[in-house]
């Protein structure tokens, strides 16, 4: 699985200006660097729990065979498109009697192609994301990303690495992972 996140989500004014007040800073100077860690909480609590916390447009590369193909990212609201990846690298768009979609309950998202035709791979674009927006989510995320983002400005300048996430993030954050029995 090769994925490429085609339009990322947009963290709005009120996450920095949460963060902020968690901090306690009231000056514009570093709100660059405190966007940016905000950013990389979204990265982090994908990896933790195994779900993209915000909207956002995603391409998926998976082999072309007649099985159903699994998306690697959830939840997968809505899948739009796909496009069939010739051995040389062309693509062409897939019409939607090509393909098959499924759309799971846990979040899941499926695509089957009774006859693969001329690809050897098959792009998938979709939207996955938790929520539409930083409001949209639910407090105890919210809350997580930004005693991590304060975690990470506070030991900016310390020595080694601590593990990520904090205890305290990782207790609100632990009810959103998903978990597999191997």
């Amino acid at each position: 699985m090769h994925r490429v996140i085609l339009t990322p989500a947009t963290l709005p004014s009120s996450a920095l200006a949460e963060l902020k007040q968690w901090l306690g800073i009231t000056t514009a100077r570093d709100d660059a660097p405190l966007a940016q860690l905000l950013a990389s909480t979204l990265d982090m609590f994908e990896a933790f729990t195994g779900v993209m916390p915000l909207a956002a447009s995603c391409e998926e590369t998976l082999p072309a065979h007649p099985g159903w193909n699994v998306l690697a990212t959830r939840p997968v609201q809505a899948i739009t498109a796909l496009d069939g990846i010739a051995a040389d690298g062309t693509r062409f768009p897939l019409s939607s009697g090509m393909y098959e979609v499924d759309l799971g309950a846990d979040g899941s998202g499926r695509v089957r192609l009774p006859m693969p035709a001329a690809a050897s791979r098959v792009a998938v674009r979709f939207t996955a994301g938790l929520a539409a927006n930083w409001d949209g989510l639910p407090d105890a995320l919210r809350h997580g990303m930004i005693r991590l983002a304060a975690h990470q400005h506070r030991e900016r300048e310390n020595e080694g690495a601590a593990p990520l996430p904090p205890a305290s993030v990782a207790a609100l954050w632990r009810p959103w992972r998903r978990m597999r029995l191997a």
